[in-house]
């Protein structure tokens, strides 16, 4: 027998907000259907009119607050009430780190089934404002405004004019600012999403922790850049610290930010950063956390529950440039690390050179495959670590975890819901999760990390 939805598309109903949603949004139930309403927060009482309805929960936007949490703040930032990439500016700090080790013991209880598992709280990040080392503004046109730079609207490609975004470093902001004023002086064209004609699509911004260097990166739709040179010099004049200006051609009709060609317009093909000790050079398309100074408290906990001695095997099993890698390659006897993408290994392959780190081999190709073939030669890791996509690991990654038959996995996760699935897949194959480190890599969004210990049974 069908079930009767209680809510109706456009129909305003009071609801109470008992959670947060994965996104930051509230969530509420209505005579126990779900309703999700963006802005709303834990505790508070609102009426909300129903925007979508499916099958087994709406969506809502706030109409009034019958009742209002007192934990609600008034958000910094102009233009917070329509760009989409805070959710939680008007959430006390405090609260938010609460609000993100709720959201880790929900998905443990609600998707894993555990409630044996100690969950920390939220490690707060260094930095609350401007931790953003990369920024990523598309560019776009409006007959108000003319160029406008800026962050997406809530789900649309609207783009928000934006001169401070407040979880940005000054440096990233000041490089935003000047293109919009570079791309209306040299009256340059901009990238249409409907009719693929146009120059300009993003502005790419990266920094170091002490922005001490800076790189431009422009992300265009054709091979070439008009009156380059005095677009280089007008750029250098007006960003302190710059050492790079890179074009990068993304020629798809699609909605992928970079492509795969870059040329060096001024400077250097990098800039440089640490993490502790270590040192990396970063590029045009390297993957480097986004939060450095968090980074580092991240990669503390994960070598923290590696519990190495300098006699262990480590694997790490999705590598990317080698950062968790080089951290554990510190303390440990080998480590082996793995990654499906051939430009990721070359970058970790010579950051281990930079930093004469002699114990880490890096390898192409996917875990699932390469392990087993590792274990074959011989090789048996004491410890496995994991810092996969926000899907999680593929079962047969996990399956291959525990036929390694590690002493502990550590398992660092960027989505707390495949992460719950993951720690009931593992207990089923004789890992059982100890406990959870919750980090806030990312303030003021919705978003939460987490490093996870797990032991063999």
């Amino acid at each position: 027998m069908k079930t009767k939805i209680p809510v109706q598309l456009g129909q305003k109903y009071e609801i109470k907000i008992t959670g947060m949603g994965q996104s930051g949004e509230g969530v509420g139930r209505y005579e126990n259907f779900t309703v999700f309403v963006p802005y709303a927060l834990p505790g508070e009482t609102v009426e909300a009119k129903i925007t979508l309805v499916k099958k087994n929960y709406a969506t809502g936007e706030i109409v009034s607050i019958i009742e209002k949490a007192s934990d609600r703040i008034k958000p910094i930032c102009s233009v917070y009430d329509d760009c989409g990439a805070c959710q939680l500016q008007h959430y006390s700090y405090d609260a938010q780190l609460h609000a993100k080790q709720q959201k880790v013991i929900d998905m443990m209880e609600h998707i894993a089934i555990k409630k044996d598992i100690i969950i920390h709280p939220t490690m707060p990040s260094v930095n609350e404002w401007h931790y953003r080392n990369k920024m990523q503004f598309p560019i776009g046109r409006t007959k108000k405004d003319g160029i406008i730079v800026g962050c997406y609207a809530h789900s649309s490609h609207n783009i928000i004019n934006t001169e401070m975004c407040h979880i940005q470093k000054h440096t990233n902001n000041v490089i935003a600012n000047a293109v919009r004023e570079m791309a209306t002086k040299f009256k340059l064209s901009v990238y249409d999403e409907k009719t693929h004609y146009g120059l300009l699509r993003h502005v790419v911004g990266r920094t170091n922790r002490d922005e001490t260097q800076a790189m431009v990166v422009l992300v265009t739709a054709q091979p070439k850049i008009p009156r380059v040179r005095e677009i280089v010099n007008f750029l250098r004049s007006k960003i302190p610290n710059l050492t790079s200006i890179v074009q990068n051609i993304n020629t798809g009709r699609n909605n992928i930010i970079m492509g795969k060609e870059c040329k060096i317009l001024w400077g250097s093909s990098h800039i440089t950063d640490r993490l502790g000790s270590l040192k990396f050079k970063i590029s045009a398309l390297s993957f480097f956390q986004v939060n450095t100074e968090q980074a580092e408290k991240l990669y503390e906990c994960a070598l923290k529950y590696a519990n190495l001695t300098g006699k262990e095997t480590v694997i790490d099993g999705y590598c990317g440039t080698g950062t968790i890698s080089l951290f554990l390659a510190q303390k440990a006897k080998k480590v082996y690390g793995m990654e499906i993408v051939p430009e990721a290994i070359r970058d970790a392959i010579a950051n281990a050179r930079d930093n004469n780190i002699k114990n880490a081999e890096f390898l192409t190709g996917d875990a699932a495959k390469l392990m087993p073939q590792l274990y074959r030669k011989g090789l048996r890791p004491d410890v496995i670590v994991t810092d996969p996509p926000r899907a999680g690991c593929a079962p047969e990654v996990l399956k291959t975890f525990a036929a390694m038959q590690p002493k502990r996995i550590v398992y660092v996760s960027c989505n707390p819901a495949s992460l719950a699935r993951d720690i009931a897949i593992l207990d089923e194959l004789g890992y059982k999760a100890l406990e959870i480190q919750p980090v806030d890599m990312f303030p003021q969004t919705g978003h939460v990390e987490t490093v996870v210990l797990l032991n063999k049974k």
